[in-house]
């Protein structure tokens, strides 16, 4: 550990439950990050302090990195008005990964636990912008969060940390009730944070346009799918029907470990992705990240082997019957697979064993999330292509058909693109959480609850339009490689290109092309 770069060091500082979580930096164990305004000021100060890196994209990456980062913490301050980064900084889940000796992750948990009441004393006189539609987004993960004390933690610590733990829920729920009603951004500043840390501009009026031609291009290719099912009726009636016939809560994580088995198969077989190895654990989310349907948490690419996870959240079940079967609407078995190829293979599990493989610390430890979201999502349409949905209707049986595996893809591809509308919308003011939720529910087959918690994700995710213009960034890339490679193209020389340079940010993906 004591290698890492000084470089590095600076931007891990400011990303302290990432690095540790999905870069395995385990020196962070037990040690939350300071983020006071004091504490933010003296990291910004160390970016960029130095050596260059040898190779000139790694130098390319970092830089772009060091500018999204003084964007996010510097000029928007981002720190003062989302909790999330507080809350993030408080989670604990990521002992639970078999990295260590349980005793050795136990202990570190005990140390981060005894840092709740510092960590939550920062969090209160720091989120001086906190809006009401913010707060109101991360009230239940702030609740959530009490689950995450084991009852076996020593009783000083564990009554110190439920005590800070029920403050800061109640300063949400005050923030929730009376605080500022606009979560918007502003246009610039949403332009700013989506583009500086791609090293791109991010022009938000030919994104919104991108966003409509994309959607409409789904809608065409989900009536074309639905005609197949059922001729003659809407395509948005369809999927409301099939997505009807999902499984009871005690059976979501059964279900998901069938897709997670059939999706590693899949892109084995067919070469998808360069490392087809490691093993993906099915379990229920932590309470504190079930604002989530689903998530995958890899095996960090600096820890020892070990199993990834794929967590599904099941409903809360302390919502009515209604609520419920809408929430479960997302493991029917139309959509169920479509988020196993995204979260699994050849997603994220099958990104995180590249990352295992990646040179050098730039590539395994700075992730672009609009290329890690864009990748699993250029994944499921990828499926489709292949044949992924033949190939489940003969393992799978049971009336299970291809088309209701397209129909599915089309389905959260339509999520994914009304998530780039909705994230420009909330933050310019276009639109409340209220119409991103109608939104939602005309563009989509969700929903009540699930319509909603996509809505209120805008507020606390801003960037996460990312998935689709990942996607499409991608997408644009591979047509490149097709002209530029000719007859020496192929998909596997593609992806390997591309997942050499870990999780690139989207500006700098055709050193893919130059390298490949």
């Amino acid at each position: 550990m004591d290698d890492f770069p000084a470089r590095l060091r600076a931007i891990a500082d400011l990303k302290v439950a990432t690095m540790r979580n999905e870069g395995g930096r385990h020196e962070y164990d037990g040690a939350p990050a300071d983020l006071s305004p004091d504490g933010i000021r003296d990291k910004l100060a160390r970016l960029g302090r130095g050596d260059r890196f040898a190779d000139d994209h790694d130098e390319a990456h970092a830089r772009v990195v060091e500018g999204g980062l003084r964007v996010e913490f510097g000029e928007l301050e981002l720190h003062r008005s989302n909790p999330l980064y507080h809350l993030d900084e408080l989670d604990v889940m990521g002992y639970d990964n078999e990295y260590a000796p349980e005793a050795e992750r136990r202990a570190a948990r005990e140390r981060h636990l005894a840092e709740w009441p510092r960590v939550v004393d920062t969090a209160l006189a720091t989120l001086d912008r906190l809006s009401a539609p913010v707060a109101a987004s991360l009230v239940d993960s702030a609740r959530g969060l009490a689950a995450a004390v084991p009852a076996d933690a020593p009783e000083n610590v564990r009554t110190a940390a439920l005590t800070a733990q029920r403050r800061l829920v109640k300063f949400l729920e005050k923030a929730a009730e009376h605080g500022d009603p606009s979560a918007a951004l502003g246009g610039p500043a949403l332009s700013r944070l989506m583009g500086a840390s791609e090293g791109l501009e991010a022009d938000l009026g030919s994104l919104a346009e991108q966003a409509d031609t994309e959607r409409d291009r789904l809608k065409e290719r989900l009536a074309e799918t639905t005609a197949r099912i059922e001729p003659g009726r809407d395509p948005m009636d369809v999927v409301r029907g099939l997505v009807r016939d999902h499984p009871d809560p005690d059976s979501v994580v059964a279900e998901a470990a069938k897709w997670t088995e059939h999706a590693i198969a899949f892109a084995r077989d067919r070469g998808l992705a360069p490392y087809p190895d490691g093993e993906c654990e099915v379990r229920i989310s932590p309470e504190s990240q079930r604002w989530a349907p689903a998530m995958l948490v890899w095996a960090a690419p600096d820890d020892p082997e070990g199993p990834s996870y794929y967590f599904v959240s099941p409903p809360d079940p302390a919502w009515s019957e209604q609520e419920s079967a809408e929430w479960l609407e997302m493991f029917s078995p139309t959509t169920l697979p479509a988020i196993s190829v995204h979260e699994v293979a050849p997603g994220h599990f099958s990104h995180g064993r590249a990352l295992r493989r990646a040179a050098g610390p730039v590539r395994r430890t700075l992730l672009s999330l609009s290329f890690c979201e864009g990748w699993a999502h250029y994944g499921e349409e990828l499926c489709v292509d292949e044949g992924f949905g033949a190939y489940a209707e003969e393992a799978v049986g049971d009336g299970f058909s291809a088309a209701q595996f397209e129909a599915g893809v089309w389905i959260l591809a339509l999520i994914r693109v009304t998530r780039l509308a909705a994230a420009i919308g909330v933050h310019t003011g276009a639109m409340t959480v209220e119409d991103a939720a109608r939104r939602f529910a005309e563009d989509t087959a969700l929903a009540g609850p699930a319509a909603l918690a996509e809505a209120r994700r805008a507020t606390i995710d801003p960037t996460y339009g990312r998935y689709t213009w990942g996607k499409l960034e991608i997408l644009k890339l591979r047509e490149a490689a097709r002209r530029r490679w000719g007859s020496d193209y192929s998909l596997g020389r593609f992806h390997k290109a591309m997942l050499d340079l870990g999780a690139p940010p989207l500006g700098l993906l055709g050193t893919a092309l130059e390298r490949g």
